[in-house]
């Protein structure tokens, strides 16, 4: 069992703090305290390594994303990151969204369905780990839009946000930069964009 990161337990104490709400008992991930450490838990029993990243408990394997522990107002779940190549014989994998090609989760509500499918659970962390130690990747993802440059400024003024904006499911990337670029002034598209800025750090589509 690899050691936990001290920076998890400020996760489960604080929660992300990305809105007014962290640090506070109003917090979200304070509903869900019991299921998140039960799932870090079995985390902690496998190879990977845990670390923190957008503010959320995020599991990798040789500097690779694969597992992270997210946090919604009506549940929390275990999602992976390359989940459209596991198998899912329990059919009990989530899609993000209808256009979600890569990622997967597991959603909870109460810890003891989360005790109930200890066992699959486990199955589906082995199989991600494997997926990820053998290089396997999606098939062609349809190209990406150029990015319009006050995307990239964005980039610049708001460190971490450029790797937020890459780690979104495909079709989240392509929503997002066809709303930016559908503006004709530039600061119009600067103004969209810092709207949708704290969606995008926390793996948020336009409409979630």
């Amino acid at each position: 069992m690899l050691p936990p990161n001290p920076l998890i337990d400020q996760f489960l104490l604080e929660g992300c703090m990305r809105c007014p709400k962290g640090a506070t008992p109003a917090c979200k991930v304070h509903r869900w305290t019991d299921i998140l450490e039960f799932l870090r838990q079995l985390l902690l029993e496998t190879e990977l390594q845990e670390e923190r990243k957008w503010g959320m408990p995020t599991y990798t394997l040789n500097g690779k994303n694969v597992v992270i522990l997210g946090v919604f107002k009506e549940s929390c779940v275990l999602s992976f990151l390359k989940g459209g190549l596991l198998e899912d014989p329990y059919q009990i994998l989530e899609r993000p969204g209808p256009n979600s090609q890569e990622g997967r989760f597991i959603r909870f509500t109460q810890l003891s369905q989360a005790q109930e499918i200890e066992e699959k659970i486990k199955e589906y962390l082995h199989q991600a780990i494997a997926v990820e130690r053998s290089g396997k990747k999606s098939g062609t993802k349809p190209a990406l839009p150029v990015l319009p440059e006050e995307l990239l400024q964005k980039f610049a003024e708001h460190p971490g946000l450029e790797t937020a904006f890459f780690a979104l499911i495909p079709g989240r990337q392509r929503g997002y930069v066809m709303h930016f670029s559908e503006a004709k002034q530039s600061t119009t598209r600067l103004n969209r964009i810092e709207k949708y800025v704290p969606k995008i750090f926390v793996g948020k589509g336009m409409l979630d």
